[in-house]
Protein backbone atom coordinates (compact mmCIF):
# COMPACT_ATOMS: atom_id res chain seq x y z
CA UNK A 1 0.00 0.00 0.00
CA UNK A 2 1.13 3.31 -1.07
CA UNK A 3 2.22 5.94 1.30
CA UNK A 4 -0.37 9.17 1.22
CA UNK A 5 1.59 12.26 0.51
CA UNK A 6 2.10 14.80 2.83
CA UNK A 7 -0.55 17.55 1.69
CA UNK A 8 -0.24 20.33 4.39
CA UNK A 9 0.49 22.94 2.58
CA UNK A 10 3.26 25.06 5.04
CA UNK A 11 2.42 28.73 6.04
CA UNK A 12 4.63 31.72 4.29
CA UNK A 13 5.82 32.31 7.80
CA UNK A 14 7.15 28.77 8.43
CA UNK A 15 8.98 29.22 4.63
CA UNK A 16 10.21 31.88 5.21
CA UNK A 17 11.83 30.80 8.49
CA UNK A 18 13.40 27.88 6.81
CA UNK A 19 14.61 30.61 4.27
CA UNK A 20 15.32 33.11 6.60
CA UNK A 21 16.61 32.28 10.21
CA UNK A 22 15.24 34.71 12.49
CA UNK A 23 16.82 37.08 15.34
CA UNK A 24 15.38 38.65 18.59
CA UNK A 25 16.72 42.18 19.04
CA UNK A 26 16.87 42.63 22.81
CA UNK A 27 16.82 45.82 24.26
CA UNK A 28 19.20 45.88 27.48
CA UNK A 29 18.84 48.11 31.03
CA UNK A 30 21.03 50.96 31.62
CA UNK A 31 21.70 53.87 34.15
CA UNK A 32 22.89 56.35 31.66
CA UNK A 33 19.37 56.90 29.70
CA UNK A 34 16.03 58.33 30.40
CA UNK A 35 12.75 56.50 30.12
CA UNK A 36 12.03 59.62 27.69
CA UNK A 37 15.05 58.92 25.37
CA UNK A 38 14.32 55.15 25.65
CA UNK A 39 10.72 56.01 24.27
CA UNK A 40 11.93 58.46 21.35
CA UNK A 41 14.20 55.74 20.33
CA UNK A 42 12.24 53.15 20.10
CA UNK A 43 9.50 55.14 18.47
CA UNK A 44 12.02 56.42 15.67
CA UNK A 45 13.39 52.31 15.01
CA UNK A 46 10.36 50.55 15.38
CA UNK A 47 7.55 52.93 14.94
CA UNK A 48 5.53 51.36 17.79
CA UNK A 49 3.09 52.88 19.32
CA UNK A 50 3.61 55.11 22.63
CA UNK A 51 1.82 52.16 24.59
CA UNK A 52 4.35 49.21 22.83
CA UNK A 53 7.40 51.87 23.35
CA UNK A 54 6.38 52.13 27.10
CA UNK A 55 5.98 48.24 27.81
CA UNK A 56 9.73 47.50 26.42
CA UNK A 57 11.10 49.63 28.02
CA UNK A 58 9.45 49.32 31.48
CA UNK A 59 10.25 45.26 31.19
CA UNK A 60 13.84 46.20 30.33
CA UNK A 61 13.77 48.35 33.26
CA UNK A 62 12.25 45.85 35.22
CA UNK A 63 13.83 42.76 34.20
CA UNK A 64 17.17 44.08 32.74
CA UNK A 65 16.01 42.13 29.49
CA UNK A 66 13.60 42.96 26.91
CA UNK A 67 12.37 41.59 23.73
CA UNK A 68 11.64 44.05 20.83
CA UNK A 69 10.81 42.42 18.05
CA UNK A 70 11.83 38.76 16.17
CA UNK A 71 12.85 39.40 12.85
CA UNK A 72 15.58 38.24 9.54
CA UNK A 73 19.24 38.64 10.66
CA UNK A 74 19.91 41.48 8.03
CA UNK A 75 16.67 43.69 9.90
CA UNK A 76 17.57 42.76 13.29
CA UNK A 77 21.19 43.63 12.73
CA UNK A 78 19.83 46.92 11.39
CA UNK A 79 17.31 47.73 14.39
CA UNK A 80 20.30 46.74 16.63
CA UNK A 81 22.63 49.33 15.36
CA UNK A 82 20.20 51.86 14.86
CA UNK A 83 19.58 51.52 19.31
CA UNK A 84 23.01 51.49 19.85
CA UNK A 85 23.21 54.95 17.49
CA UNK A 86 21.08 56.50 20.20
CA UNK A 87 23.44 55.00 22.86
CA UNK A 88 21.00 52.51 23.77
CA UNK A 89 22.42 49.10 24.52
CA UNK A 90 20.99 46.45 22.18
CA UNK A 91 21.98 42.91 21.14
CA UNK A 92 20.75 40.15 18.92
CA UNK A 93 20.22 36.05 18.87
CA UNK A 94 18.68 33.70 17.73
CA UNK A 95 15.52 33.04 18.04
Amino acid sequence: MAEKPDTRTATIEERQALIMPRYKVLLHNDDVNSMEHVMKALRQVFKFSEEECARIMIEAHNNGIALCTVEPLEQAELHRDQLVSFSLVATIEPE
